[in-house]
């Protein structure tokens, strides 16, 4: 990931300087038990992220490298028809990234975010794919600084047609909007809660 600038609502500029670099490399485990929920297969995963982060701007430089914020999610159920699958789940992000609220640069957010997933997915018999993952994260209160970053809800989406068992062809995208304010001590954030998009 890379950012070059830092911005309000109207797009103007919040610091003059700002450049930030991010690579991570997250590892998943999941197992699929021979369980059935419902109907539904039963599985479960862990995301153990390793990050590296590089940040100058006008307050200064700093860089840092560890593990992120690990993220389970032990009741996984997928359903699976001839044409159609949904899958729903809640991850679980756990708080076990480095972080210090006099640094630039954190690999972790020091809150806990519960997230809601559904995901959908159409294919059809002559190889059309329809699909979208739609998710909701649930922010608790960083108990360092007090601030509390509002709840998202973004969507991950696919509309694709498959030439064969191995290539397909198509367009993907994803919508983010924050639903709600930051917060300080229960205070909304600036006059429009610093909300992302």
């Amino acid at each position: 990931y890379r950012a070059t600038s830092f911005r309000d609502k109207d797009g103007d500029r919040l610091m003059p300087k700002f450049e930030l670099d991010v690579v991570a490399d997250v590892f998943r485990l999941i197992h699929v038990t021979k369980y059935k929920i419902f109907g539904a297969s039963w599985a479960m995963h862990v995301f153990v992220p390793i990050v590296h982060m590089e940040l100058e701007a006008s307050m200064g430089k700093d860089h840092t490298t560890g593990l992120g914020d690990i993220i389970v999610d032990p009741f996984i159920l997928g359903w699976h028809f001839k044409n159609f699958h949904l899958i729903t789940a809640a991850d679980i992000y756990i708080p076990s990234g480095n972080y210090n609220k006099r640094r630039l640069t954190n690999t972790g957010r020091n809150y806990w975010t519960f997230e809601p997933i559904v995901a959908l997915t159409y294919l059809s018999d002559n190889g059309i794919e329809l699909s979208g993952k739609f998710l909701y994260d649930i922010n608790l209160e960083n108990p360092a600084t007090d601030y509390k970053s509002g709840q998202e809800f973004h969507v991950d989406y696919t509309a694709g047609y498959h030439l064969n068992k191995c290539l397909a062809l198509g367009a993907g995208g994803y919508y983010y909007q924050q639903t709600t304010n930051d917060e300080v001590d229960g205070d909304k954030v600036g006059t429009d809660g610093f909300k992302g998009r």
